[in-house]
């Protein structure tokens, strides 16, 4: 009998562990990786909120970063445990692609060291200890719905702690404001292209001075990389990038029938 009672108190306790907070829910763009659990949820939030658009650091007592977002409005947050066979990086890659499929534009990518400390994006930016993990097994993504949501972004951050339990942590924010003209980081611009073959900008039409320095600067972030370029205009790209520095074969023109800009990795 005895024996029976600690394997029931088990049973009860793993099933009571696997279970989601009570009132909790995912939230409709973002899938969730089979069998991870809602250990942290926070819903409807308002507030003033801060995203680094830029590695993280503590200068002097001060948290500093390269760029921000800074808003007022409604947030929900989500932690995620994964199940011990997944990892951080498969759940945060799920969720990259669903929100891209869905016309989401990256406005900042980091991974591993060039986040900066995971000690600081769990206490200072996100507020929750669980998210305190190893500095090489982090990666922090912020986003853009398409319109008409384009005022809303979605934050993924994806650790791994030290005794080898894997989060996501989700983020969308709604804000009571127009967000107004966000534009990419050069190196996001660049790991995107690398980690995803591809570089979709269809409201690019005709050259612009500030998407030409964006990514002048992100293409020569790596010089041994070669591109196709496609789009309309996508000639005119090439000319003035090359103008801004981008060796010529390093570029070749794809297809000139689509509208906007793209860019495919040539291997």
């Amino acid at each position: 009998m005895r024996s029976i009672s600690v394997l029931s108190l088990s049973l009860l306790s793993s099933l009571a562990f696997a279970a989601d907070l009570p009132g909790s829910h995912d939230l409709p763009l973002v899938p969730r990786l089979a069998d991870a659990q809602i250990v942290d949820y926070r819903p409807d939030l308002q507030q003033e909120r801060v995203y680094p658009l830029g590695s993280i650091r503590r200068i002097s007592g001060q948290l500093r970063f390269d760029g921000q977002v800074n808003a007022r409005g409604k947030l929900t947050a989500i932690t995620y445990q994964l199940p011990t066979e997944r990892t951080s990086g498969e759940a945060f890659t799920l969720a990259r692609e669903a929100l891209q499929q869905q016309g989401a534009e990256l406005l900042f990518w980091c991974q591993a060291r060039d986040c900066g400390e995971s000690s600081l994006w769990a206490n200072e930016v996100f507020g929750n200890a669980k998210l305190y993990g190893i500095d090489e097994q982090q990666a922090y993504l912020l986003l853009r719905l398409a319109a008409p949501q384009d005022n809303t972004l979605v934050a993924l951050y994806g650790i791994t702690r030290g005794n080898r339990r894997a989060y996501l942590h989700v983020e969308q924010f709604d804000a009571a404001a127009p967000l107004g003209n966000l534009l990419p980081s050069s190196a996001t611009l660049l790991r995107q292209l690398k980690d995803t073959g591809k570089l979709d900008l269809a409201k690019l039409t005709d050259p612009e001075p500030v998407w030409l320095n964006l990514l002048s600067r992100g293409l020569n972030l790596d010089t041994t990389l070669r591109v196709s370029l496609s789009g309309k205009q996508a000639e005119a790209w090439r000319q003035a990038l090359i103008g801004q520095g981008v060796l010529a074969t390093r570029m070749e023109t794809g297809n000139t029938e689509v509208s906007g800009l793209h860019f495919e990795l040539l291997r």
